[in-house]
């Protein structure tokens, strides 16, 4: 199950990049709204809360295998679209001040910049110089919880 739910919250994370990457890579406009996304601590804590609950909710339900095949069909406005219709997904970004948008370009952000201050570099990793100088600053902070958040460091 850990396993599963590693593959999804990734998954989800990276929705709003996924149907570009499949074609090789980003969009020049998904490349423009990542490197436009500026991080703070504050954004970062509600964005790796709202991941993490957004997936235990997904994960919860008896069709996500299907739901997760059919959002990675959609594009990034039907992605959000589909996250503001769902009553529970809507309160939990509401609850962390995100809207979808934020949501589907924060979290990649977040994990792009983070893979980026480890020292990780790759063609599909895209991050600004200011949110990587900030995902370097915050690591040993932002690391444990982003773990958390993708079901690295639970127990069994």
């Amino acid at each position: 199950m850990r396993t599963i739910r590693l593959a999804l919250v990734i998954a989800i994370s990276l929705a709003g990049v996924h149907a570009a990457s499949a074609q090789g890579g980003l969009t020049p406009a998904q490349r423009d709204a990542i490197l436009g996304y500026s991080l703070t601590l504050d954004r970062a804590n509600h964005l790796i809360a709202a991941m993490s609950a957004v997936s235990q909710y997904l994960v919860s339900q008896p069709d996500y295998q299907e739901r997760l095949a059919r959002s990675a069909k959609l594009t990034a406005a039907e992605q959000a679209a589909q996250m503001e219709k769902d009553p529970k997904v809507s309160a939990i970004l509401k609850e962390n001040g995100l809207t979808a948008r934020d949501y589907l370009i924060g979290v990649p952000t977040l994990r792009m910049a983070l893979l980026s201050a480890q020292g990780l570099a790759s063609p599909t990793i895209v991050a600004s110089p200011a949110n990587v100088a900030f995902a370097k600053a915050n690591l040993a902070q932002l690391k444990p919880k982003m773990d958390q958040a993708d079901g690295l460091g639970r127990r069994k």
